[in-house]
């Protein structure tokens, strides 16, 4: 296969366009706007280029993903690591919601960021590239690079941008929380990536962090040492639960979404925690079938004490931001489920849920924005009759608040739907569970709706009233239609990405459910090590 330039160009236009974004700052500070903008309006293009050209299929008993374009160009020879980029269905899917999302993200800062504004670009755009850089790496030292890479700009975005929490705790507070969860995450899992790599080398002689060498590693690992193999699958699975989050690795995610910049909650909501479902399904199931079948129970109880966790405790916030910060926490326990499920149902509810969870949450994390902007406060308490206010905004937040509890005919509810009915069949009363946490989604959404919306405006907010406040201007317009289009097709024509994603994700059922047979792992290792050259 030839080298596909449109792989490493998905990574290096978000990187030039911010360092462009921060070199132009002083001339004019709207230049940095319309870069950023157009900056992601490309890389969204070059991932329709791709969804355009790619080949999607399955090949029946591959021991490897059947990827649809690869890149491979030597890098650090001498311990086997290459710039190896290669995209499927699944990153496919997620490079286009992050560069989908980014477009959104630069629109809904456009009138939110008056300092620093190039610097501001600069750090957004390259958080965004790292994050691509995560969905399209195939070697193991790549991917971890990228991973820990996109962890800084996310620090200074909330650290430099945020907001003072209604708790009175401040922004770089909630970044160095934000900074120090994930930087400790990312060191254990990277335990797990060099222990599979020092054992690749005492079975083989060679050392190689390439995604196809190390499945070899790893399947044998999983078949012939299990403790060893669970004890790495471990150190994996908690660099990714941090990230999700999973309970009780949580406790950055309110904190920082409640000080971040509405592009930033956008960024966090919408597309880093992708990032660890991501990396469970690309790595740590196909990695070790056999140790996470062994742990399958234990991660989904811990999604289960989520997904209540989670709605309770949204169901108490006054803040509109920690109230949906926290109902991030509560779906991705359905997360969890559908991954350790594992079967091709649960697997394809799930790219739909991620997909759909991305659109509704950045929504609502925009919307929380442009709240915020016209009534200087995003305590619940003191909102209300905003109904009778505004013509537009009401009608965007019920539709996004009913996407996000999972009303059927948009997507949220298609892939609950498609998790609880592949997942019931394994574990019925898990599942059981689960379902009656929708219950509490509802309630939640309704409180949201209720106390922001309806009744009369509070007396100590009066003073914002005294004029008609501004409705939504033709620019928020257009991101919130993006979502709401978007929701609507998944909810009604899901099939459209069920297709892309189903190859990758039958190959992941088919790693999962069988154990596969000890390969022979000196001939894989020197196939594998020996293509290194431009392909």
């Amino acid at each position: 296969m030839e080298n596909n330039l449109i792989l490493p160009a998905l990574i290096l236009v978000p990187f030039i366009a911010g360092f462009v974004c921060w070199l132009v700052d002083k001339l004019d500070q709207h230049l940095p706007r319309w870069i950023a903008l157009i900056g992601m309006l490309v890389t969204l293009g070059l991932t329709l280029a791709l969804w355009q050209s790619g080949q999607f299929h399955y090949e029946l008993g591959a021991r490897v993903p059947t990827w649809s374009a690869e890149f491979n160009l030597p890098w650090i020879q001498t311990l086997g690591i290459n710039i190896h980029l290669a995209i499927d269905g699944l990153s496919l899917l997620m490079v286009g919601l992050t560069a989908l999302l980014g477009v959104l993200a630069v629109g809904c800062s456009w009138g939110e960021i008056q300092k620093n504004v190039g610097f501001f670009h600069l750090n957004l755009l390259w958080s965004l590239g790292g994050v691509i850089g995560v969905f399209l790496a195939v070697d193991l030292f790549l991917f971890f690079f990228f991973w820990e890479m996109m962890l800084v700009p996310i620090y200074f975005l909330i650290a430099l941008w945020g907001h003072r929490g209604a708790d009175g705790k401040s922004r770089v507070y909630a970044a160095t929380k934000f900074f120090l969860y994930t930087q400790i995450a990312g060191l254990i899992m990277l335990i797990g990536i060099l222990g599979l790599v020092v054992y690749g080398y005492m079975m083989t002689g060679s050392i190689g962090f390439d995604y196809n060498y190390l499945l070899a590693v790893a399947n044998t690992l999983d078949q012939q040492a299990p403790a060893v193999a669970y004890a790495f699958m471990i150190c994996m699975f908690i660099g990714f639960a941090v990230k999700l989050p999973v309970f009780p690795l949580h406790g950055w995610l309110p904190d920082a979404h409640a000080q971040a910049p509405t592009a930033g909650s956008v960024d966090l909501a919408g597309i880093l925690i992708k990032t660890a479902a991501y990396g469970l399904l690309r790595f740590v199931i196909p990695f070790f079938p056999a140790a996470s079948a062994q742990f399958a129970d234990i991660a989904i109880i811990f999604g289960l004490i989520g997904i209540f966790y989670g709605a309770w405790c949204a169901y108490q916030q006054t803040d509109m931001k920690r109230l949906l910060a926290y109902t991030s926490i509560s779906h991705m326990g359905f997360v969890l489920l559908a991954i350790y499920a594992g079967n091709i149902l649960t697997y394809q509810g799930l790219m739909i849920m991620m997909l759909a969870h991305g659109l509704s949450s950045a929504a609502l994390f925009i919307m929380s924005g442009q709240v915020y902007e016209r009534l200087h406060t995003r305590d619940l308490r003191l909102m209300g009759g905003l109904r009778g206010q505004l013509q537009y905004l009401p009608f965007f937040l019920m539709f996004f608040v009913a996407a996000l509890v999972g009303i059927p005919g948009l997507g949220n509810f298609i892939g609950e739907f498609l998790i609880l009915m592949g997942s019931f069949n394994k574990y019925p009363a898990f599942t059981i569970i689960a379902a009656v946490s929708l219950v509490f989604a509802g309630l939640y959404g309704l409180i949201l709706i209720h106390k922001a919306l309806f009744g009369e405006p509070n007396p100590e907010q009066k003073q914002h009233y005294v004029q008609p406040l501004k409705d939504l201007n033709l620019r928020e317009l257009v991101i919130l239609m993006v979502c709401l289009i978007g929701l609507v097709w998944l909810g009604l024509y899901p099939q459209t990405f069920l297709d892309v994603s189903h190859s990758s994700m039958q190959w992941l059922a088919n790693s999962y459910s069988p154990v596969q047979p000890v390969v022979d792992l000196t001939q894989q290792a020197a196939t594998q090590l020996s293509n290194v050259e431009i392909q």
